[in-house]
C-alpha cells in the first residue's frame, strides 16, 4: 500500500489488539550509504517485531510499519467483524481482484530465487524502505514538531539532543585533535551532573593492533552487565570491533545489566537484499536499542534498531541483579513511560491487505 510491503508475519496478528508505539511519521535510511532521514505517511509502529519467518530465519527483529488504513481503534471496531478466540489467524484467501491479491501471493513476494541459496534477494519493509519513503532533510522543522506533537519525544529529549548537536559542532568535538578540549570538558561536566559522556570517542586500541574476541556462548534469557565505556573503547580500532561499529546510540547503556534475548547470526543485508552470516555472533539485548538522541541528520527516529553487542562488551551476571540495580530499572522505568508517546489501542479486525 503507497508502496509498503504488506509482511506474512503479519498475518499473525490480524484480529489482535496493541497498543500504538510511536508515529512512524520518519525513519532512519538504512538501504542508501548516505546517512539521511526518510518521510512517509499515515503510518505507525505497534509493539510488533518481524520473526524473520518468511525471510530466511532474519534475526534482526526490525519493529513492523503499519499504514493506518489497516488498523482500527478499538472503540470503533464493528461487531460484525468475527475475530478467533483460541489466538489463531484466520485461515482465508482474500478475494483477487483488481487491487488486491491472496496470501500466497504475499509469500511468494518476500523474494526472488537465485542460482545458488547465496544469491537469493529478499524484499522486506527494510529493504523496500526508499520505494516507500521520501528524503527528508534535517533542518525540516516540522518533523520536530510532530515528533513532540505526537509524543513520540518528549520536550526535554528534544531539547538535549540539539544541545548535543550543537555542542558537537560549535566547539569542533567532532574534530580530531582540534576536539580535544571540548571533549574533556564534555566529559567532566557530565561527569559532575551525572550524565553521560561524550559518546563518540574513538577506540584507544594502535592503529593494526587485533581488537579482542571474547566467545561467552550466552543463550536467551542469561542476565548480563555491559562494560563501562572506557572498557569498551579499549577493544576498538577506531569505532569498530572486528567490523562491528560501537555506536554512540548504545553508550547510554554502559555499566547496566540486562537480560539477553537472542544471538544473532545472520541477517538481512538491506542494501543487497541478500542473506549475511556473521564471521563472530552479535548479542541483541531485552530494551536496548537505538533511541537516535546522538544521531546526526536523523534525530529522534522512531524505528527503535535493537543495537548489536559483541561478547567482548559483556559479562555474565551469575547472581540476580542487586537492590541498587533493581531500583535503577526502576527509574529507567519510570523516565520511559515519562517520555512514551500516550498509548492508542487498536484492533486490527481481521483486516486484509
Amino acid at each position: 500500500m503507497e508502496g509498503l510491503p504488506f509482511m506474512p508475519q503479519m498475518f499473525d496478528y490480524c484480529g489482535r489488539r496493541f497498543k500504538v508505539y510511536k508515529r512512524a511519521h520518519k525513519a532512519c535510511d538504512t538501504v542508501n550509504v548516505e546517512i539521511a532521514s526518510r518521510r512517509l505517511a499515515n503510518a505507525v509502529h505497534l509493539e510488533t517485531r518481524c520473526n524473520g519467518k518468511a525471510y530466511g530465519d532474519c534475526q534482526a527483529a526490525c519493529l513492523i510499519f503499519w499504514k493506518e488504513a489497516w488498523l482500527r481503534p478499538v472503540e470503533e471496531r464493528a461487531t460484525s467483524i468475527e475475530v478467533p478466540t483460541d489466538g489463531k489467524r484466520l485461515e482465508r484467501q482474500a478475494q483477487t481482484n483488481g487491487n488486491g491479491c491472496s496470501e500466497d501471493d504475499i509469500r511468494r513476494a518476500t523474494y526472488v530465487r537465485g542460482q545458488q541459496d547465496a544469491d537469493t534477494r529478499y524484499m522486506c519493509q527494510a529493504t523496500q524502505m526508499p520505494l516507500f519513503t521520501t528524503p527528508l532533510s534535517w533542518w525540516d522543522i516540522r518533523q520536530y514538531i510532530e515528533d513532540y506533537t505526537s509524543g513520540n519525544a518528549s520536550l526535554g529529549e528534544i531539547c538535549r539532543g540539539f544541545g548535543y548537536l550543537s555542542y558537537y559542532h560549535l566547539t569542533l568535538a567532532k574534530r580530531g585533535r582540534l576536539g580535544i578540549p571540548a571533549r574533556w570538558l564534555y566529559d567532566k561536566f557530565q561527569a559532575f551532573v551525572g550524565g553521560v559522556p561524550y559518546p563518540r570517542h574513538r577506540g584507544t586500541l594502535a592503529p593494526g593492533q587485533p581488537t579482542p574476541l571474547a566467545d561467552l556462548n550466552l543463550q536467551p534469557g542469561e542476565l548480563v552487565r555491559i562494560k563501562p565505556y572506557w572498557e569498551i573503547l579499549a577493544t576498538l580500532n577506531g569505532y569498530k570491533n572486528r567490523g562491528m561499529y560501537f555506536d554512540a546510540e548504545m553508550v547510554p547503556y554502559c555499566g547496566k545489566v540486562y537480560r539477553v534475548r537472542t544471538r544473532v547470526t545472520k541477517f538481512i543485508n538491506e542494501t543487497t537484499g541478500t542473506m549475511s552470516t556473521m564471521k563472530f555472533p552479535a548479542v541483541i539485548l531485552e530494551g536496548v536499542y537505538c533511541r537516535s538522541h546522538y544521531s546526526n541528520c536523523r534525530m529522534f527516529c522512531p524505528r527503535s534498531i535493537y543495537s548489536w553487542w559483541r561478547e567482548a562488551w559483556l559479562e555474565r551476571v551469575s547472581d540476580p541483579p542487586s537492590v541498587d540495580m533493581k531500583r535503577d530499572a526502576k527509574v529507567d522505568e519510570a523516565k520511559e513511560r515519562l517520555t512514551t508517546p500516550t498509548m492508542t489501542s487498536v484492533d486490527h479486525g481481521g483486516l486484509e491487505p
